[in-house]
């Protein structure tokens, strides 16, 4: 399994922040917006902020699940909450 993270922010920016709050995992950047646009984190490439969402994504490539909050520090247990055991 690997954790990532992407932002819409420059990357100096994205290190930054990463160092900041000591992410356990990488962060990368989205500047042009078009992994955003994929997802669903962003309408367009003038958007000024994405949505915080996030994927399980499974090893056959195929988005497993996905949820939405306004609550970055509760999403991790929003995602653990609706998550079935393996």
């Amino acid at each position: 399994m690997e954790i990532v993270g992407v932002s819409v922010d420059p990357p100096a920016a994205n290190r930054s922040f990463a160092e900041k709050f000591q992410f356990p995992f990488r962060l990368l950047s989205d500047e042009s917006r078009a992994t955003a646009m994929a997802y669903g984190a962003a309408e367009t490439a003038k958007d000024q902020y994405a949505r915080r969402l996030t994927y399980v994504i499974g090893p056959d490539g195929k988005i497993e699940q996905a949820i939405e909050t306004k609550d970055p520090a509760g999403q991790a247990a929003a995602l653990l909450a609706t998550t079935p055991p393996r």
